[in-house]
């Protein structure tokens, strides 16, 4: 009887440990559903969860595979596929960028061909801004108002013309010739002479001003002239280009002129003697080719409009017209 105790002492303690290690399994395979369902409970509290004090921690002697989560201690890494060991070999760190050298910067930003203008050289432009038929009272009318030039960028010999011919008879035409001189980016004086044709007999003038732009778009010139007998004049020109589309352009257009003396020969008065107001709507078909149409109105003032009451004529007049503009 002695003897046979000591043996069932031993197997209950058996039967206890067996017991407490099949315990231990089944709280392990449930641990993550007991924190799952623990977390909530202690936020609906309000306790706040325990909190890792990282100061105490040996970065150096800590094992960062116990700091993984057991699904990922588990999970082996996968192996690089074959695309990608063929591609990337083990050990690849990319191929050196090599540096930009002045051929690559030649190569990817190209010199642009310099513009016509600066090239040097002699250049040249015909510019026919009116060349148009009037609706005149005496009947229909041929007027014609033309420039252009031939030179470089800072001197250039150029040419003013306009005139016109009403029923077949050339009642006003004048040609300058200047030498032009730029003083500016956008400003250049004249100089030369100016020939009068018509109305009278032939007029050589003198002929000096300034042309430019003020203001973008806005052409102006400013011209004084002495002629023969001691005659002077001023004239002055401005027009403006008004783009309603990149083809549909609005032109209004102004034209003064004022005189020294009384001239009865060629029907001017001293004094302002005219104004010629005009406003054109074109469509250039190409940029150097435009038909247009238009209204012009001109005036008579004092000394010149007592020559035109003298002669029974008519101080004012309005004009239709209609014509082509173009340039090479």
């Amino acid at each position: 009887m002695a003897s046979k105790l000591p043996l069932a002492i031993a197997m209950g303690l058996g039967l206890v440990a067996s017991a407490q290690a099949e315990e231990s399994v089944d709280h392990a395979a449930h641990a993550g559903h007991e924190l799952t369902a623990q977390e909530p409970a202690q936020e609906e509290s309000g306790q706040d969860m325990p909190t890792m004090d990282h100061s105490q921690m040996d970065h150096g002697s800590m094992d960062h595979g116990q700091m993984m989560p057991m699904d990922m201690q588990a999970q082996p890494q996968a192996a690089p596929s074959a695309d990608h060991q063929a591609h990337h070999p083990v050990g690849y760190q990319g191929a050196p960028v090599p540096p930009l050298t002045d051929a690559d910067r030649a190569a990817a930003f190209p010199d642009l061909p310099p513009h016509a203008m600066h090239k040097g050289g002699i250049n040249y432009l015909f510019l026919a801004d009116q060349l148009e038929w009037q609706d005149a009272d005496e009947g229909s009318a041929l007027a014609w108002d033309f420039s252009g030039w031939v030179g470089g960028n800072i001197d250039r010999l150029a040419f003013r013309s306009e005139g016109e011919r009403v029923a077949g008879h050339t009642e006003e035409a004048e040609l300058q010739l200047l030498w032009s001189h730029a003083i500016g980016p956008w400003w250049e004086t004249v100089a030369g002479v100016r020939q009068d044709f018509k109305p009278g007999s032939a007029q050589t003038w003198a002929a000096f001003g300034v042309q430019g732009m003020p203001l973008y778009g806005l052409e102006t010139e400013a011209t004084a002239f002495l002629g023969e007998g001691g005659q002077s004049a001023a004239r002055l020109n401005a027009e403006y280009d008004i783009l309603l589309t990149n083809r549909l352009i609005l032109q209004p257009a102004a034209e003064a002129n004022l005189y020294g003396r009384n001239d009865d020969e060629r029907g001017v008065g001293s004094g302002f003697s005219d104004l010629e107001l005009g406003l054109r709507l074109r469509y250039e078909i190409r940029r150097e080719f435009a038909p247009y149409i238009g209204v012009n109105w001109t005036r008579a003032y004092s000394n010149s409009a007592d020559l035109l009451r003298e002669d029974g004529e008519e101080v004012s007049e309005a004009r239709l017209v209609a014509g082509i503009r173009f340039w090479f």
